[in-house]
């Protein structure tokens, strides 16, 4: 009966990762906008790197542990990433937990796209030069917001990401990273090396490799556990998924390691080009989210060649975005082809409407047409953005962390652990990773609605 299960409710089985294509798509999934975008200003205003230093002992604590769990879920049941835990426990209440996961992907990924779309057209805007051209860069932002052309970028990330996810696995998704992931690499060294020759970087770089651990707190703490949880693309799906296409002679352990490790890299080299900048032109590195699109270009504009550089900076960006959109479409994807029995293409495609459709309006409320309606003083980006992020995926995590703890007694034998690794990994999910997957979950939900 659970091998005619496997049989029915996975039609994602004939696809395959290579072992360098899935490590490449993991790592894009993972190096999406928040190591470039939030990194930096939560990293300038919890302490540099005593602030880092702690990302990284939860990234060890809590995001590896559940990353492995997650790619060992994925290729045990060798489904999408609600049938996976059906098959695995033969229950159905399982498949609705996992669901929750396909629920979180699906949402994101309907305002993901909002702020890919800002990439993309900074980087042309950059490029030309007519970014530069009105100084006041908070204004320039908000002008662009209240227009539709957030909406014209949002439709074309859609379109490339579905166009990617139809062709497949093989032939979309592994090769769509096996060219953008090495010219992501190209670009963060350039950029990398920009920065650090910039007069006055050297002190950017002393703050953020400098720990200060006077400026540690809970929060601190809690912030640092949720970024590195987030980081790596964990409790939506994606991993659980992508697991499902990994060959059994794929060490996951292995994988996992050279995931988190490319996260960190990314992360390191994201504050060694964002920290040097910022001090170089005296710009705030704790200035929030608006870092990136106002105080940045202020910085770009003043230095030489500035239009190139600035141009490479949101053309990385758009990249990044690029990478974990495909990531983040093929959960939901892959779930409509097992659920419908649809094909990858007509499953894509009809998702890609519907997120547009759900979309839309959260671009039009960042300043937009619909930026007055703020039901319960948010906008509707704003809701999308908690109810996804700070709500659906904890949860997915703590249902991860449950579920291969407790539920799932194979999960060793999947994961090819050896006896001592399998004991800590385990000690991990069941009694460490639960804490503060929850400690996230309420923290999230008090800062975002107390």
């Amino acid at each position: 009966m659970k091998q005619q299960n496997t049989l029915e409710l996975n039609k994602t089985g004939n696809e395959r990762f290579s072992s360098a294509g899935f490590i490449l798509s993991a790592i894009g999934s993972s190096v999406g906008l928040g190591n470039m975008w939030k990194f930096p200003y939560i990293t300038g205003l919890y302490g540099g790197a005593a602030f880092f230093l702690l990302f990284i002992i939860f990234l060890v604590l809590c995001g590896l542990p559940i990353l492995l769990a997650e790619l060992t879920i994925g290729r045990g049941g060798r489904g999408n990433a609600a049938s996976s835990f059906e098959v695995l426990s033969g229950k159905k209440s399982w498949a609705f937990f996992g669901f929750l996961s396909v629920l979180a992907a699906f949402i994101i990924m309907a305002f993901y796209t909002v702020v890919a779309g800002w990439t993309l057209h900074y980087a042309v805007q950059s490029f030309t030069g007519s970014l530069f051209e009105n100084k006041d860069y908070a204004a320039q932002f908000t002008d662009f917001n209240a227009g539709f052309l957030p909406v014209v970028w949002q439709v074309v990330v859609m379109i490339l990401s579905v166009w990617v996810v139809a062709r497949g696995i093989s032939g979309g998704i592994e090769k769509f990273n096996k060219v953008l992931i090495p010219g992501l690499v190209v670009l963060l060294i350039m950029l990398m090396i920009r920065a650090l020759t910039l007069p006055g970087g050297g002190a950017g770089v002393e703050f953020f490799l400098s720990p200060d651990f006077s400026k540690l707190t809970f929060e601190s703490a809690l912030v640092a556990l949720g970024h590195a949880f987030f980081s790596l693309s964990l409790g939506m799906g994606i991993m659980i998924t992508y697991g499902a296409y990994v060959n059994r002679e794929q060490s996951l352990g292995t994988a996992s390691m050279a995931v988190g490790f490319g996260d960190l890299i990314y992360a390191l080299i994201a504050g060694l080009i964002i920290f040097p900048t910022s001090f170089a032109f005296g710009i705030p590195s704790s200035s929030g989210p608006g870092l990136v699109f106002i105080a940045l270009p202020a910085a770009f504009e003043a230095m030489p060649f500035g239009h190139f550089f600035g141009g490479l900076f949101f053309i990385l960006l758009a990249v990044a975005a690029l990478t974990s959109a495909v990531s983040i479409l093929e959960v939901p994807v892959a779930y409509v082809m097992n659920k419908m029995k649809w094909s990858r293409a007509k499953s894509a495609i009809a998702l890609g409407i519907l997120l547009l459709i759900v979309g839309i309006p959260a671009a039009m409320s960042v300043t937009g047409p619909l930026s007055t309606f703020l039901p319960g003083g948010k906008s509707l980006f704003d809701w999308m953005d908690f109810l996804g992020s700070y709500v659906l995926v904890p949860i997915g995590g703590l249902v991860v962390t449950l579920f291969t703890g407790f539920a799932w007694k194979r999960a060793g034998e999947e994961a090819g652990l050896t006896s001592n690794w399998y004991k800590l990994w385990m000690f991990l999910l069941r009694w460490v990773a639960p804490i503060m997957m929850v400690a996230v979950f309420i923290y999230s939900v008090y800062t975002n609605l107390g």
